[in-house]
């Protein structure tokens, strides 16, 4: 069973001493001949660069379902789980003691109106009584005061029948939004509050399509894209609807496509990372809230070096990459990674186009830093 390659650097040592004490063996037996490795150059080519990020969808409206008004519950309209429009009836109160409220306020505007007229009556008659000095310019101005009085309290009594109005509406607890309604958390017959911040929570309700995506950037990427923005090589995410692909956890493929539509203002000073918000239509709603998912970011076009992921072995916290250099002998590159293109390993940092990297025969333990080898051409393919 082929060993981790991990494991490469501790077996390169311990090999290393056994080749000294039996180095006499060896001399009498012969030189065993070099392992032979496949080599080939990294394989240059522009690329579209995808970022990946781990996440989890969340409702693009959510909406907590509350009665604007007091009073018990006369009825449920609707199935817990249910697809809701908008303007959906989901609950009703008992509305009898507000449109009890609404004909004593539609009464008192009729008084209050009643009360206007009988002031306007008396500015009117005090005005032809001036002109023939009958009541004196006090009376006059004392009536057209009342006047304003009267007509100020049919304003307050109109301005309360419409109050009595929308409590009458409000008995009907109507669905603000479209989308997947919860369960009810409150049955027929119970009392609940209304129209303050402790209002009784009766349901809740959230939009499916479209969905958001919500993802966590490390500040090194966040960066990096502020650079490539700078530079015009790649949109920022703030201004331009950028690419995203996303599949679920028991998903293979990038099938689904959508578009970034926010980043946040600030880096969270503890994790050392930015949050950003991708867009999906969900037409079929299997997205639900809450969902994991796997998204990839579209990181701009670019000329880059390609190796297979096979190529690439661990020394600690390090990524190294043997290349065969002068004399044949197997020098190892320390290289920063990238995301994965066609199939291979984007390498940002650490390697040159003329560098012949190792990709087979790298699992024998002979094929370690300072061995000499027998490098076979070799080619490294894209996998569109």
């Amino acid at each position: 069973m082929e060993k981790p390659r991990h494991q490469h650097w501790v077996r390169y040592g311990l090999l290393a001493a056994g080749l000294v004490a039996t180095a006499p063996a060896a001399l009498a037996q012969g030189t065993p001949p070099a392992p032979v490795v496949g080599a080939a150059q990294p394989l240059q080519q522009r690329v579209q660069l995808w970022d990946e990020y781990t996440g989890r969808f969340v409702p693009f409206e959510q909406v907590e379902v509350r009665a604007r008004v007091s009073g018990y519950v006369d009825k449920i309209h609707f199935r817990d789980g249910q697809i809701v429009k908008r303007g959906d009836l989901l609950f009703t109160i008992d509305p009898r003691p507000f449109q009890l409220a609404l004909e004593a306020a539609r009464a008192e505007v009729a008084r209050a109106q009643a009360q206007v007229q009988l002031a306007e009556n008396e500015v009117e008659r005090a005005e032809g009584l001036i002109r023939n000095q009958t009541i004196t310019a006090r009376d006059v101005d004392q009536r057209r005061s009342t006047l304003a009085v009267q007509r100020a309290v049919l304003l307050a009594a109109e301005a309360n029948a419409k109050t009595a109005e929308l409590n009458v509406e409000w008995t009907e607890v109507r669905a603000p939004i479209d989308g997947r309604i919860s369960d009810k958390r409150i049955d027929v017959g119970n009392l609940i509050a209304g129209g303050q911040a402790g209002a009784t929570l009766l349901t809740t309700i959230v939009r499916l399509d479209p969905i958001h995506f919500e993802f966590d950037a490390s500040e090194a990427d966040f960066l990096r894209y502020s650079r490539l923005s700078a530079s015009g090589d790649r949109p920022s995410g703030r201004n331009t609807a950028n690419p995203v692909q996303v599949r679920l956890s028991d998903e293979k493929d990038w099938k689904r496509t959508g578009k970034m539509d926010f980043v946040d203002n600030r880096i969270n000073a503890r994790s050392g990372t930015i949050r950003g918000r991708a867009v999906f239509d969900n037409a079929d709603q299997l997205l639900t809230p809450g969902t994991f998912g796997r998204m990839r970011l579209w990181g701009g076009d670019a000329d880059v070096l390609l190796v297979p992921d096979a190529a690439i072995v661990s020394d600690q916290a390090r990524k190294v990459v043997l290349v065969v250099g002068p004399e044949n002998k197997v020098v190892p590159k320390v290289v920063t990674l990238g995301p994965i293109a066609n199939g291979l390993r984007v390498i940002r940092e650490g390697l040159t186009a003329q560098d012949r990297v190792i990709i087979t025969g790298i699992a024998n333990p002979m094929v370690r830093p300072g061995a000499v080898v027998n490098p076979q051409p070799a080619e490294i393919k894209a996998q569109n």
